[in-house]
């Protein structure tokens, strides 16, 4: 039996508000059961100066978890005059995995900017922010479509994450906090809306497991993305 009660093969209860920011070109507030994330996309006229020229745009991320997302307060990065290497991990990571779903050339020399801030934490996050994130980019496309600025889509695809992992001997479908500190495997699954694989992280946390098991996750995590998908198209339309 998992905590909450849910199946094996059961997301979180998940919501996605769009347009939560009056100043941000593209933004929505994702809830995955108790994890909440803040997802703003910022559009900017100019690229970083290694793509200048290069007629290619480019989409980075930013991801961070305020100080009472969690039990006990944490330190704001900010105030250590430091980002921590989880954090710098993670952003790098939502960045990688949106780029997966755009047409940079479509796109033109212009930067955006998904901001993932962690409101409150239930294990998943970085999930969360991706999939969210995703919704943010795929608004602030819409608004430079409308406004003529571009002329094609330069979003290829949907992108999505959930995380997987083996709880008390059985294969699971989207951790929350007190599966993820007691999982023996935790896994997280990056995919398309058509289920191609963008980035798979996962480590065993006590015996190693088996690629059978590898094979059931990877199989829970392919219906966790066609939901969160399912999800995403719904909050855009």
């Amino acid at each position: 039996m998992r905590p909450s009660g849910r199946a094996t093969d059961a997301l979180r209860d998940i919501s996605i508000e769009t347009n939560v920011n009056k100043h941000a070109e593209g933004s929505c507030l994702i809830r995955m059961g108790d994890t909440h994330v803040l997802c703003t996309a910022s559009l900017e006229e100019r690229v970083p100066p290694f793509l200048r020229n290069s007629g290619l745009g480019w989409v980075t991320a930013e991801y961070g978890m305020l100080p009472r997302s969690t039990g006990s307060r944490m330190r704001r990065e900010a105030s250590a005059g430091k980002i921590g290497g989880r954090t710098m991990e993670i952003q790098r990571l939502i960045g990688r995995s949106l780029r997966a779903g755009v047409d940079r050339v479509a796109l033109g020399e212009r930067q955006i900017t998904v901001d993932c801030d962690v409101i409150q934490a239930d294990g998943g996050t970085r999930c969360a922010a991706i999939t969210g994130g995703w919704v943010a980019l795929r608004l602030a496309v819409n608004a430079l479509m409308t406004s003529g600025a571009i002329k094609s889509d330069p979003l290829t695809d949907h992108v999505a994450a959930v995380s997987c992992g083996i709880y008390a001997g059985q294969p699971v479908l989207d951790l929350d906090y007190l599966e993820d500190s007691d999982a023996g495997t935790d896994a997280n699954f990056v995919m398309t809306g058509k289920l191609g694989l963008v980035e798979v992280q996962g480590s065993a946390e006590g015996a190693p497991f088996s690629r059978a098991e590898l094979n059931r996750l990877m199989d829970l995590a392919e219906s966790g993305i066609a939901a969160l998908v399912a999800a995403q198209a719904a909050a855009v339309v």
